[in-house]
């Protein structure tokens, strides 16, 4: 398996960015073909109430690292990159690799 891991920073407005990344964006990520998987997760705060370091992270899952590119080299996956800059002006880290379970 390959994944794609979106790290975002946390937005000036939170409610906004939740909907347009819910709303807009997630409906273009879900048409990139041969994705197999798409889950999101909104870090709580931390035990002591700290504000996490990170908003939303996004991890899309393809079969493998060519499914991965020619997904993401498509114009869906082209238009689904180009999004980013609609709603993160916070900033985002892309990572990329392989995954396994241990």
């Amino acid at each position: 398996m390959y994944q794609l891991t979106v790290l975002y920073n946390q937005p000036a407005d939170p409610a906004a960015f939740d909907k347009y990344y819910d709303d807009v964006h997630t409906p273009l990520a879900t048409k990139i073909p041969g994705l197999q998987r798409l889950s999101v997760s909104r870090p709580a705060p931390g035990p002591d109430g700290a504000t996490p370091a990170y908003h939303l992270i996004a991890v899309l899952e393809f079969a493998s690292a060519a499914d991965f590119g020619a997904g993401m080299g498509s114009a869906e996956g082209q238009a689904a990159a180009a999004d980013v800059a609609n709603f993160g002006q916070a900033g985002a880290m892309m990572l990329s690799g392989e995954a396994g379970v241990i």
